[in-house]
């Protein structure tokens, strides 16, 4: 395989896992929505740095850990479920007020906030750092430095698609805010509608083998 092949071959891969509509695209969008571009950006840097915490994990072979130990696997699944559960059910309290701009008691957030919950949202789901296992070394090369060091590079490489390709969505799905705070009632029905789905996601967490 020559090198230009291998490169389209990992790029292209990469850009198609970001693009479908997974768990952590489904929560970056729905930060976006309600919480603007700003946020929405955040929670990808958020989401992003978590998947390299993942990717460093592969890279020392702590994901063979996860992969083997039922465990391990189930303490941060469930970790990770009651977080998101939690993030829903403060989306649903909040009744609509994620959009106001004048209440400073409202349930919106700042994005260090966001960056924050981004990381814990990724890193405290393991199905990411067995994705990460399982998908990487398929590109390791022999003769091109150690297994360890390719990891972390092409590991990389699909955190710095995934910001170009979320970044687009974020700015997409951004523009709707704007909307939803000209329009009490429809904000009311979206910020119960961010919980739900958050909810979902703990919930089909908390199910995963």
């Amino acid at each position: 395989m020559t090198d230009l092949t291998y490169w389209l071959l990992f790029l292209s891969a990469a850009v198609a896992l970001n693009i479908s509509p997974g768990p952590d695209l489904v929560y970056i969008l729905s930060r976006s929505v309600v919480h603007g571009t700003r946020v929405g950006l955040a929670s990808t840097l958020g989401v992003c740095t978590g998947a390299f915490v993942h990717v460093l994990a592969a890279s020392l072979g702590l994901s063979a850990i996860l992969a083997a130990s039922s465990t391990a696997f189930t303490a941060v699944k469930y970790a990770g479920a009651v977080y998101l559960i939690y993030l829903g059910i403060l989306s649903i309290r909040s009744a609509g007020s994620s959009f106001s701009t004048s209440d400073p008691g409202g349930s919106s957030i700042s994005t260090w906030q966001a960056f924050r919950q981004g990381i814990m949202v990724d890193v405290l789901n393991p199905k990411v750092s067995i994705f990460f296992m399982a998908f990487l070394p398929q590109f390791v090369r022999d003769g091109h430095g150690s297994q360890a060091s390719q990891l972390i590079m092409l590991g990389t490489l699909v955190i710095c698609v995934a910001l170009l390709v979320e970044g687009c969505f974020v700015l997409v799905a951004g523009r709707a805010t704007t909307f939803f705070r000209s329009n009490p009632k429809a904000a009311v029905w979206l910020d119960r509608m961010l919980g739900s789905v958050l909810i979902a996601l703990g919930v089909r967490l908390a199910r995963s083998e």
